[in-house]
Protein backbone atom coordinates (compact mmCIF):
# COMPACT_ATOMS: atom_id res chain seq x y z
CA UNK A 1 0.00 0.00 0.00
CA UNK A 2 1.69 3.54 -0.54
CA UNK A 3 1.14 6.23 1.25
CA UNK A 4 -1.64 8.14 -0.17
CA UNK A 5 -3.87 4.96 -0.06
CA UNK A 6 -2.60 4.41 3.57
CA UNK A 7 -3.99 7.68 4.47
CA UNK A 8 -7.37 7.62 2.98
CA UNK A 9 -7.94 4.13 4.20
CA UNK A 10 -7.23 5.69 7.62
CA UNK A 11 -9.21 8.52 7.46
CA UNK A 12 -12.21 6.86 5.42
CA UNK A 13 -12.33 3.84 8.35
CA UNK A 14 -12.20 7.59 11.11
CA UNK A 15 -14.85 8.78 9.11
CA UNK A 16 -17.40 5.89 8.88
CA UNK A 17 -16.99 5.47 12.42
CA UNK A 18 -17.67 8.80 13.33
CA UNK A 19 -20.53 9.66 10.91
CA UNK A 20 -21.86 6.10 11.91
CA UNK A 21 -21.99 7.15 15.53
CA UNK A 22 -23.83 10.33 14.77
CA UNK A 23 -26.42 8.59 12.19
CA UNK A 24 -25.28 11.00 9.67
CA UNK A 25 -27.86 9.99 7.25
CA UNK A 26 -25.49 11.19 4.06
CA UNK A 27 -22.29 13.31 3.91
CA UNK A 28 -19.71 15.00 1.04
CA UNK A 29 -16.21 15.58 1.15
CA UNK A 30 -13.79 17.05 -0.90
CA UNK A 31 -10.18 17.92 -0.76
CA UNK A 32 -7.85 19.81 -3.42
CA UNK A 33 -4.53 20.59 -3.40
CA UNK A 34 -3.39 23.71 -5.40
CA UNK A 35 -7.10 24.04 -7.12
CA UNK A 36 -7.11 20.67 -8.20
CA UNK A 37 -9.14 17.76 -6.56
CA UNK A 38 -6.98 15.49 -4.87
CA UNK A 39 -9.70 13.52 -2.70
CA UNK A 40 -13.44 13.17 -2.85
CA UNK A 41 -15.73 11.15 -1.18
CA UNK A 42 -19.45 10.41 -0.67
CA UNK A 43 -20.97 8.70 2.55
CA UNK A 44 -24.66 7.36 2.28
CA UNK A 45 -27.56 9.17 0.88
CA UNK A 46 -29.08 12.41 -0.08
CA UNK A 47 -32.42 10.85 1.04
CA UNK A 48 -31.72 7.72 3.04
CA UNK A 49 -35.48 6.60 2.30
CA UNK A 50 -34.99 6.69 -1.72
CA UNK A 51 -31.45 5.28 -1.43
CA UNK A 52 -30.46 8.43 -3.92
CA UNK A 53 -26.50 9.00 -3.88
CA UNK A 54 -24.62 12.28 -3.41
CA UNK A 55 -22.19 13.79 -5.62
CA UNK A 56 -19.76 16.69 -5.29
CA UNK A 57 -22.76 18.85 -7.03
CA UNK A 58 -25.15 17.38 -4.24
CA UNK A 59 -26.75 20.90 -2.53
CA UNK A 60 -26.51 20.83 0.91
CA UNK A 61 -27.19 23.44 2.86
CA UNK A 62 -24.27 25.87 4.23
CA UNK A 63 -25.72 27.78 7.41
CA UNK A 64 -22.88 30.13 8.92
CA UNK A 65 -20.24 29.23 5.71
CA UNK A 66 -22.45 32.09 4.12
CA UNK A 67 -20.53 34.80 6.82
CA UNK A 68 -17.57 35.06 4.87
CA UNK A 69 -19.57 35.74 1.65
CA UNK A 70 -21.29 38.78 3.39
CA UNK A 71 -17.76 39.86 3.96
CA UNK A 72 -16.81 39.33 0.82
CA UNK A 73 -19.15 41.74 -0.29
CA UNK A 74 -18.83 44.41 2.08
CA UNK A 75 -14.98 44.18 1.23
CA UNK A 76 -15.98 44.57 -2.44
CA UNK A 77 -18.26 47.53 -1.45
CA UNK A 78 -14.99 49.06 0.75
CA UNK A 79 -13.07 48.75 -2.51
CA UNK A 80 -15.63 50.67 -4.41
CA UNK A 81 -14.86 53.45 -2.07
CA UNK A 82 -18.68 53.35 -1.17
CA UNK A 83 -17.86 52.26 2.74
CA UNK A 84 -15.44 51.69 4.83
CA UNK A 85 -15.21 49.01 7.39
CA UNK A 86 -14.29 51.16 9.83
CA UNK A 87 -17.45 53.88 9.86
CA UNK A 88 -19.96 53.67 12.14
CA UNK A 89 -23.02 51.01 11.16
CA UNK A 90 -25.22 54.35 12.38
CA UNK A 91 -23.97 56.03 9.08
CA UNK A 92 -25.79 53.23 7.44
CA UNK A 93 -28.16 52.16 9.99
CA UNK A 94 -29.64 55.64 12.14
CA UNK A 95 -32.21 54.06 13.46
CA UNK A 96 -29.90 51.24 15.07
CA UNK A 97 -29.72 51.26 18.50
CA UNK A 98 -27.75 48.52 21.23
CA UNK A 99 -27.02 49.08 24.65
CA UNK A 100 -27.39 52.69 25.00
CA UNK A 101 -26.34 55.78 22.13
CA UNK A 102 -22.70 55.92 23.58
CA UNK A 103 -21.77 52.24 22.79
CA UNK A 104 -23.99 52.14 19.95
CA UNK A 105 -22.23 55.31 18.30
CA UNK A 106 -18.96 53.26 19.03
CA UNK A 107 -19.82 50.21 16.83
CA UNK A 108 -18.25 50.03 13.11
CA UNK A 109 -19.23 47.49 10.35
CA UNK A 110 -15.58 46.04 11.53
CA UNK A 111 -17.03 45.24 15.12
CA UNK A 112 -20.06 43.21 13.43
CA UNK A 113 -17.77 41.46 10.62
CA UNK A 114 -15.42 40.33 14.25
CA UNK A 115 -18.35 39.52 16.37
CA UNK A 116 -16.83 42.43 18.54
CA UNK A 117 -20.00 44.83 18.98
CA UNK A 118 -20.14 44.41 22.86
CA UNK A 119 -23.82 42.66 22.71
CA UNK A 120 -24.58 39.76 24.43
CA UNK A 121 -25.90 36.72 22.46
CA UNK A 122 -29.87 37.49 21.89
CA UNK A 123 -32.44 35.11 20.34
CA UNK A 124 -33.36 37.09 17.37
CA UNK A 125 -32.45 34.61 14.88
CA UNK A 126 -35.01 32.47 15.73
CA UNK A 127 -37.79 35.32 15.90
CA UNK A 128 -36.10 35.82 12.35
CA UNK A 129 -36.97 32.12 11.46
CA UNK A 130 -39.99 31.83 13.42
CA UNK A 131 -42.69 31.37 10.37
CA UNK A 132 -40.68 29.09 8.82
CA UNK A 133 -40.09 27.12 12.11
CA UNK A 134 -43.65 26.94 12.95
CA UNK A 135 -44.55 25.91 9.39
CA UNK A 136 -41.94 22.94 9.82
CA UNK A 137 -43.31 19.01 11.84
CA UNK A 138 -40.12 18.35 13.10
CA UNK A 139 -40.23 21.06 15.43
CA UNK A 140 -43.80 19.85 16.87
CA UNK A 141 -43.08 18.64 20.82
CA UNK A 142 -39.67 19.70 20.90
CA UNK A 143 -38.64 22.75 23.78
CA UNK A 144 -37.67 24.40 20.53
CA UNK A 145 -41.59 24.85 20.15
CA UNK A 146 -42.20 26.36 23.68
CA UNK A 147 -39.36 28.88 23.11
CA UNK A 148 -40.47 30.02 19.95
CA UNK A 149 -44.42 31.20 21.81
CA UNK A 150 -42.38 33.95 23.34
CA UNK A 151 -40.06 35.50 20.70
CA UNK A 152 -42.19 38.37 17.98
CA UNK A 153 -41.63 37.44 14.02
CA UNK A 154 -39.03 39.76 12.93
CA UNK A 155 -39.79 39.46 9.17
CA UNK A 156 -37.76 42.77 8.33
CA UNK A 157 -34.58 44.47 8.99
CA UNK A 158 -36.77 46.81 10.84
CA UNK A 159 -38.40 44.62 12.83
CA UNK A 160 -34.47 42.98 13.94
CA UNK A 161 -33.28 46.07 14.83
CA UNK A 162 -36.73 47.49 16.93
CA UNK A 163 -36.06 44.01 18.86
CA UNK A 164 -32.43 44.77 19.45
CA UNK A 165 -33.05 48.31 20.82
CA UNK A 166 -35.28 46.55 23.43
CA UNK A 167 -33.28 43.87 24.30
CA UNK A 168 -32.65 44.51 27.91
CA UNK A 169 -29.77 42.47 28.34
CA UNK A 170 -26.46 43.95 29.84
CA UNK A 171 -24.19 44.41 26.94
CA UNK A 172 -20.50 42.50 27.56
CA UNK A 173 -18.72 45.60 27.03
CA UNK A 174 -17.38 48.39 24.83
CA UNK A 175 -16.88 47.45 21.39
CA UNK A 176 -14.00 45.46 20.18
CA UNK A 177 -13.51 44.50 23.60
CA UNK A 178 -15.44 41.26 24.04
CA UNK A 179 -15.68 38.47 20.87
CA UNK A 180 -19.08 36.79 21.13
CA UNK A 181 -20.61 34.92 17.89
CA UNK A 182 -23.57 37.36 17.08
CA UNK A 183 -25.79 36.62 14.25
CA UNK A 184 -27.51 39.60 14.64
CA UNK A 185 -24.99 41.90 13.91
CA UNK A 186 -24.29 39.58 10.45
CA UNK A 187 -27.83 39.84 9.42
CA UNK A 188 -27.50 43.56 9.69
CA UNK A 189 -24.79 43.13 7.72
CA UNK A 190 -27.21 42.24 4.90
CA UNK A 191 -29.10 45.62 5.48
CA UNK A 192 -25.92 47.80 5.23
CA UNK A 193 -25.02 45.66 1.82
CA UNK A 194 -28.45 45.88 0.86
CA UNK A 195 -28.64 50.48 2.07
CA UNK A 196 -25.32 51.21 -0.04
CA UNK A 197 -25.68 48.66 -3.28
CA UNK A 198 -29.02 49.89 -3.97
CA UNK A 199 -30.02 46.07 -4.44
CA UNK A 200 -31.17 43.27 -2.27
CA UNK A 201 -28.39 41.13 -0.53
CA UNK A 202 -29.35 38.15 -2.11
CA UNK A 203 -29.17 39.30 -5.28
CA UNK A 204 -25.59 41.59 -5.19
CA UNK A 205 -23.93 38.33 -3.50
CA UNK A 206 -25.56 36.48 -6.76
CA UNK A 207 -24.23 38.85 -8.89
CA UNK A 208 -20.55 39.93 -8.05
CA UNK A 209 -19.84 36.43 -6.06
CA UNK A 210 -21.45 33.77 -7.21
CA UNK A 211 -21.72 33.97 -10.65
CA UNK A 212 -18.03 35.53 -11.50
CA UNK A 213 -17.30 32.67 -9.56
CA UNK A 214 -19.47 30.06 -11.46
CA UNK A 215 -21.48 28.97 -9.02
CA UNK A 216 -24.35 27.67 -10.59
CA UNK A 217 -25.48 25.40 -7.74
CA UNK A 218 -25.49 28.11 -5.10
CA UNK A 219 -28.30 29.87 -4.21
CA UNK A 220 -30.51 31.31 -0.81
CA UNK A 221 -33.75 29.63 -2.48
CA UNK A 222 -33.88 25.91 -3.99
CA UNK A 223 -36.45 27.14 -6.28
CA UNK A 224 -33.99 28.99 -8.07
CA UNK A 225 -31.75 26.16 -9.36
CA UNK A 226 -32.30 25.30 -13.17
CA UNK A 227 -31.93 21.51 -11.65
CA UNK A 228 -33.28 20.32 -8.78
CA UNK A 229 -33.22 16.73 -8.37
CA UNK A 230 -29.67 16.55 -7.00
CA UNK A 231 -30.62 18.53 -3.51
CA UNK A 232 -30.44 16.85 -0.06
CA UNK A 233 -33.21 15.85 2.26
CA UNK A 234 -32.39 17.43 6.01
CA UNK A 235 -32.59 15.08 8.76
CA UNK A 236 -32.57 16.30 12.38
CA UNK A 237 -32.00 14.24 16.04
CA UNK A 238 -35.43 14.00 17.41
CA UNK A 239 -36.36 13.05 20.98
CA UNK A 240 -39.49 10.61 21.49
CA UNK A 241 -40.43 9.03 24.67
CA UNK A 242 -36.34 9.75 25.75
CA UNK A 243 -34.94 7.96 23.17
CA UNK A 244 -33.18 9.78 20.16
CA UNK A 245 -33.54 9.20 16.62
CA UNK A 246 -32.98 10.63 13.76
CA UNK A 247 -35.66 11.73 11.28
CA UNK A 248 -36.32 12.82 8.06
CA UNK A 249 -37.34 16.98 7.97
CA UNK A 250 -37.08 18.32 4.62
CA UNK A 251 -38.55 21.57 5.77
CA UNK A 252 -35.70 24.20 4.52
CA UNK A 253 -35.67 26.84 7.64
CA UNK A 254 -35.43 30.44 6.94
CA UNK A 255 -34.88 34.15 7.78
CA UNK A 256 -35.17 36.83 5.44
CA UNK A 257 -34.16 39.54 7.22
CA UNK A 258 -31.06 37.51 8.57
CA UNK A 259 -30.27 36.01 5.50
CA UNK A 260 -26.75 37.41 5.83
CA UNK A 261 -25.95 35.18 8.42
CA UNK A 262 -25.98 31.92 7.19
CA UNK A 263 -28.78 30.77 4.71
CA UNK A 264 -26.78 30.05 1.39
CA UNK A 265 -27.10 26.41 -0.03
CA UNK A 266 -24.10 25.18 -2.08
CA UNK A 267 -22.45 22.36 -3.17
CA UNK A 268 -18.60 20.87 -2.83
CA UNK A 269 -17.51 21.35 -5.95
CA UNK A 270 -18.46 25.30 -5.46
CA UNK A 271 -17.55 25.76 -2.52
CA UNK A 272 -13.78 24.41 -3.65
CA UNK A 273 -14.39 26.92 -6.24
CA UNK A 274 -14.97 29.63 -4.05
CA UNK A 275 -11.88 28.86 -1.63
CA UNK A 276 -9.36 29.55 -4.08
CA UNK A 277 -9.79 33.50 -3.11
CA UNK A 278 -8.47 32.33 -0.02
CA UNK A 279 -6.15 30.41 -0.97
CA UNK A 280 -4.10 32.42 -3.89
CA UNK A 281 -4.68 35.43 -1.45
CA UNK A 282 -6.60 37.24 -4.16
CA UNK A 283 -4.26 36.64 -6.85
CA UNK A 284 -6.67 34.14 -8.71
CA UNK A 285 -6.76 35.77 -12.30
CA UNK A 286 -9.73 33.36 -13.53
CA UNK A 287 -12.38 35.43 -11.17
CA UNK A 288 -10.78 38.23 -9.77
CA UNK A 289 -13.59 39.15 -7.06
CA UNK A 290 -11.09 40.78 -4.47
CA UNK A 291 -7.81 42.38 -4.02
CA UNK A 292 -4.95 40.61 -2.61
CA UNK A 293 -5.37 44.05 0.08
CA UNK A 294 -8.84 42.93 0.76
CA UNK A 295 -8.28 39.21 1.05
CA UNK A 296 -5.06 39.61 3.71
CA UNK A 297 -7.59 41.45 5.85
CA UNK A 298 -10.36 39.44 5.75
CA UNK A 299 -7.63 36.69 6.75
CA UNK A 300 -6.43 39.17 9.67
CA UNK A 301 -6.97 37.47 13.05
CA UNK A 302 -8.55 40.43 14.79
CA UNK A 303 -10.39 39.04 17.96
CA UNK A 304 -9.49 36.08 20.02
CA UNK A 305 -12.23 33.13 19.81
CA UNK A 306 -10.16 30.98 22.12
CA UNK A 307 -6.55 30.03 22.82
CA UNK A 308 -5.79 28.60 19.00
CA UNK A 309 -8.52 30.59 16.95
CA UNK A 310 -8.91 33.88 16.07
CA UNK A 311 -11.31 35.44 14.02
CA UNK A 312 -10.94 37.52 11.20
CA UNK A 313 -13.77 38.53 8.53
CA UNK A 314 -16.26 35.55 8.26
CA UNK A 315 -13.84 33.50 8.63
CA UNK A 316 -11.66 31.92 11.49
CA UNK A 317 -7.27 31.95 11.38
CA UNK A 318 -5.57 29.63 13.86
CA UNK A 319 -1.83 30.76 13.16
CA UNK A 320 -0.47 28.20 15.37
CA UNK A 321 -2.24 25.25 13.09
CA UNK A 322 1.23 22.72 12.86
CA UNK A 323 0.41 22.78 8.99
CA UNK A 324 0.70 26.63 8.24
CA UNK A 325 -1.75 28.98 9.30
CA UNK A 326 -5.57 27.34 9.35
CA UNK A 327 -8.09 29.15 7.62
CA UNK A 328 -11.06 27.50 8.19
CA UNK A 329 -15.34 27.78 9.54
CA UNK A 330 -18.24 25.98 10.67
CA UNK A 331 -21.79 25.72 9.61
CA UNK A 332 -25.13 24.33 11.58
CA UNK A 333 -28.83 25.01 11.02
CA UNK A 334 -31.82 22.69 11.17
CA UNK A 335 -30.58 19.67 9.22
CA UNK A 336 -26.99 21.08 8.63
CA UNK A 337 -23.31 20.52 9.73
CA UNK A 338 -20.67 22.35 7.18
CA UNK A 339 -17.24 22.62 7.51
CA UNK A 340 -14.89 24.47 4.98
CA UNK A 341 -11.27 24.65 5.47
CA UNK A 342 -7.67 26.78 3.59
CA UNK A 343 -4.22 26.06 3.97
CA UNK A 344 -2.49 28.62 1.74
CA UNK A 345 1.48 27.10 2.42
CA UNK A 346 0.46 23.34 1.80
CA UNK A 347 -2.25 24.15 -0.99
CA UNK A 348 -4.77 22.75 0.37
CA UNK A 349 -8.26 23.52 0.83
CA UNK A 350 -11.46 21.80 2.23
CA UNK A 351 -15.39 20.86 1.80
CA UNK A 352 -17.48 18.52 4.49
CA UNK A 353 -21.38 19.12 3.83
CA UNK A 354 -23.79 16.56 5.66
CA UNK A 355 -27.63 16.63 5.73
CA UNK A 356 -27.36 16.32 9.64
CA UNK A 357 -27.17 18.95 12.66
CA UNK A 358 -24.70 18.51 15.41
CA UNK A 359 -22.07 16.31 13.77
CA UNK A 360 -18.85 17.27 14.79
CA UNK A 361 -17.21 18.15 11.41
CA UNK A 362 -14.53 19.78 13.05
CA UNK A 363 -13.50 16.52 14.16
CA UNK A 364 -13.30 15.27 10.49
CA UNK A 365 -11.37 17.93 9.36
CA UNK A 366 -9.03 17.51 11.82
CA UNK A 367 -8.71 13.83 10.83
CA UNK A 368 -8.33 14.85 7.38
CA UNK A 369 -5.83 16.93 8.07
CA UNK A 370 -3.98 14.30 10.74
CA UNK A 371 -3.53 11.69 8.31
CA UNK A 372 -2.69 13.70 5.36
CA UNK A 373 0.24 15.06 7.07
CA UNK A 374 0.70 11.21 8.39
CA UNK A 375 -0.33 12.43 12.30
CA UNK A 376 -2.14 10.03 14.05
CA UNK A 377 -5.98 10.13 13.20
CA UNK A 378 -7.41 11.39 16.33
CA UNK A 379 -4.59 13.22 17.67
CA UNK A 380 -5.62 17.25 18.41
CA UNK A 381 -3.88 19.30 16.54
CA UNK A 382 -3.05 21.75 19.43
CA UNK A 383 -0.34 20.87 22.38
CA UNK A 384 -2.46 21.21 25.81
CA UNK A 385 -0.42 24.02 28.08
CA UNK A 386 0.25 22.85 31.44
CA UNK A 387 -1.01 25.09 34.51
CA UNK A 388 -1.63 24.48 37.99
CA UNK A 389 -4.27 25.93 39.81
CA UNK A 390 -4.71 25.73 43.60
CA UNK A 391 -8.30 24.24 44.86
CA UNK A 392 -9.39 27.29 46.94
CA UNK A 393 -9.49 28.93 43.34
CA UNK A 394 -11.44 26.32 42.01
CA UNK A 395 -15.23 27.53 44.24
CA UNK A 396 -14.86 31.11 42.03
CA UNK A 397 -15.48 29.03 38.75
CA UNK A 398 -18.43 27.53 40.27
CA UNK A 399 -21.94 28.22 39.01
CA UNK A 400 -24.65 28.22 36.33
CA UNK A 401 -23.98 30.36 33.36
CA UNK A 402 -26.54 31.28 30.46
CA UNK A 403 -27.27 33.00 27.57
CA UNK A 404 -30.10 34.78 26.01
CA UNK A 405 -29.58 32.31 22.76
CA UNK A 406 -30.71 29.00 24.86
CA UNK A 407 -27.16 28.35 25.84
CA UNK A 408 -26.85 26.63 29.09
CA UNK A 409 -23.39 25.79 31.36
CA UNK A 410 -22.98 24.25 34.75
CA UNK A 411 -19.54 24.50 36.66
CA UNK A 412 -19.47 22.02 39.34
CA UNK A 413 -16.00 21.14 41.86
CA UNK A 414 -16.27 17.33 42.26
CA UNK A 415 -13.39 15.58 44.26
CA UNK A 416 -10.87 18.51 44.03
CA UNK A 417 -11.69 19.30 40.34
CA UNK A 418 -13.84 20.99 38.18
CA UNK A 419 -16.48 19.68 36.05
CA UNK A 420 -18.35 21.14 33.21
CA UNK A 421 -21.85 19.98 32.25
CA UNK A 422 -23.48 20.75 28.97
CA UNK A 423 -25.68 19.36 26.46
CA UNK A 424 -26.70 17.23 29.49
CA UNK A 425 -23.38 15.79 29.64
CA UNK A 426 -20.70 16.29 32.29
CA UNK A 427 -16.68 16.87 31.61
CA UNK A 428 -13.34 17.05 33.58
CA UNK A 429 -12.13 20.95 33.27
CA UNK A 430 -8.12 20.84 32.67
CA UNK A 431 -6.40 24.49 33.87
CA UNK A 432 -4.21 25.37 31.01
CA UNK A 433 -3.56 29.34 31.94
CA UNK A 434 -5.38 31.70 34.63
CA UNK A 435 -8.78 31.65 33.79
CA UNK A 436 -8.54 29.13 31.07
CA UNK A 437 -9.79 25.70 30.98
CA UNK A 438 -10.10 23.01 28.56
CA UNK A 439 -12.34 20.10 28.39
CA UNK A 440 -11.82 16.78 25.99
CA UNK A 441 -14.81 15.74 23.80
CA UNK A 442 -14.11 12.79 22.59
CA UNK A 443 -11.32 13.46 20.12
CA UNK A 444 -11.40 17.26 20.33
CA UNK A 445 -10.35 19.61 23.10
CA UNK A 446 -12.74 22.40 23.76
CA UNK A 447 -11.31 25.94 25.36
CA UNK A 448 -13.20 27.90 28.10
CA UNK A 449 -12.66 31.22 29.36
CA UNK A 450 -13.43 32.61 32.17
CA UNK A 451 -14.12 36.26 31.99
CA UNK A 452 -14.11 39.10 35.53
CA UNK A 453 -15.58 42.13 36.36
CA UNK A 454 -13.49 45.26 37.11
CA UNK A 455 -13.30 44.43 40.85
CA UNK A 456 -12.22 40.84 39.80
CA UNK A 457 -15.36 38.71 40.19
CA UNK A 458 -16.06 36.05 37.85
CA UNK A 459 -18.88 37.08 35.56
CA UNK A 460 -19.09 35.22 32.18
CA UNK A 461 -17.77 32.25 30.40
CA UNK A 462 -17.34 31.30 26.76
CA UNK A 463 -18.93 27.95 24.98
CA UNK A 464 -19.24 27.28 21.61
CA UNK A 465 -17.53 30.74 20.82
CA UNK A 466 -20.75 32.39 22.91
CA UNK A 467 -20.34 34.54 26.00
CA UNK A 468 -22.70 33.08 28.85
CA UNK A 469 -23.34 34.96 31.81
CA UNK A 470 -23.10 33.58 35.46
CA UNK A 471 -26.34 33.44 37.38
CA UNK A 472 -25.56 32.43 40.58
CA UNK A 473 -23.33 30.63 42.63
CA UNK A 474 -23.54 26.86 42.07
CA UNK A 475 -24.84 26.60 46.08
CA UNK A 476 -28.07 28.64 44.93
CA UNK A 477 -28.40 27.06 41.54
CA UNK A 478 -28.77 23.16 43.10
CA UNK A 479 -30.99 24.23 45.53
Amino acid sequence: MNKVEAWIQEFEAYAEKLLDEAKAPGAAIGVARDGKMLYSKTFGYRDQEQELPISMDTVFGIASLTKSFTCVAIMQLQEAGKLSVHDPVTKYLPEFQAGGAELTSQMTIHHFMTHTPGMAPMPFLDGAMKRSMEQDPAIVGTEAEAELQGLPYLDTYEQVMEAIAGYEGKPLGAPGTAFSYNNDAYGLLGTIIERVSGQSYESYVTEHILQPLGMSRTVFDIADLDDQEDVTVLYTNKKTDGENQVIAAPFWHDAPAMRAAGFLKSTVHDLLAYLEVFRTGGENSEAPILSKASVSQMLTPFARCDGYRSYGYGLMVSPAFPDGKLIEHGGSLKGISSHLFAIPETGLTGVVLINLDGVAVRELIAGLLNTIASRPVAVPPYPVPQYELADEQLTEYEGRYESSEWMKAVIERREGALQIEVDGLSYPLIPVAPDSFLFKRRDSHVWIDFFRSPEGQIERMSYALRQLTKQEPFEESSK
